[in-house]
């Protein structure tokens, strides 16, 4: 599941990053996609692959093995026995406390991704003089200026964005199946509504947490050049500068 997100949405969340990080430089997606073909061409598109094949790869794995996990642990807080069905509310709740150890594995692959993805706008900006063009070299980079601790930029607008987003995933999902399955049991859908689910599920996430992620992602790349603002300092400083609706 990891590998088709990434296969079919790479192109879409590197000129999300590159929008989100330097805003000044694209009017909209189109313009992304267009001067970004035109400087680095097609394989443009797809920096950052493969630390975001382990991100994706690396977060669902874990999403998905500590959500039945946590499943139990709603089951225990609410005093139900093992094998009560849990309500949508209580399935998005355990979905939430499960991405809480998504983020440890996937915020030093989204920081690798990221940094690849707008390294040439980094170069164009002046921000830096000579950038990283391979995983290794953003790698040894990182490692090199900051230690290994160093992976770990973004860490709390990682969380801010998982936790609240993998509620409304989760919640948007289940939700979305007790729909489909009209007063029939949710094991019983067939492939297209949990398509159509696990779609409205990603919608809510996203929705929600935008700006977080928008955050996230100007903290991850704009520190490859040197000292970076938290969380709250660079939320301020992007409403200050950018407006209010900035962030999405």
């Amino acid at each position: 599941g990891g590998t088709a997100c990434v296969v079919t949405g790479q192109p879409f969340d590197t000129a999300k990053v590159k929008m989100q990080t330097f805003p000044d430089m694209y009017k909209g997606i189109v313009d992304c996609f267009v001067k970004t073909y035109k400087q680095v061409g097609f394989r443009g598109f797809y920096k950052g692959t493969t630390p975001a094949l382990v991100a994706n790869i690396a977060e669902n794995s874990v999403l998905f093995m500590c959500y039945g996990f946590c499943q139990q642990i709603v089951r225990r807080i609410v005093g139900v026995d093992r094998k009560t069905k849990l309500s949508d509310l209580q399935n998005a709740a355990a979905g939430s406390f499960a991405s809480a150890f998504a983020t440890l594995v996937l915020c030093p692959t989204e920081l690798v991704k990221c940094r690849l993805q707008a390294m040439h706008e980094m170069q164009l900006s002046g921000k830096i003089i000579q950038g990283h063009n391979t995983v290794w070299s953003v790698v040894k980079g990182v490692i090199q200026k900051d230690g290994p601790l160093g992976f770990y930029r973004g860490l709390s607008s990682t969380l801010l964005r998982e936790v609240p987003g993998y509620f409304c995933f989760f919640g948007g999902y289940e939700l979305s199946r007790t729909f489909f399955a009209s007063g029939r049991s949710k094991d019983e859908l067939g492939p297209i509504p949990l398509l159509l689910s696990g779609g409205f599920g990603g919608s809510c996430l996203w929705i929600a947490v935008y700006p977080v992620d928008c955050v996230k992602s100007r903290i991850q790349v704009l520190s490859m050049a040197g000292k970076q603002a938290g969380f709250m300092g660079t939320f301020v400083t992007v409403v200050r500068t950018e407006g209010e609706y900035a962030a999405y």
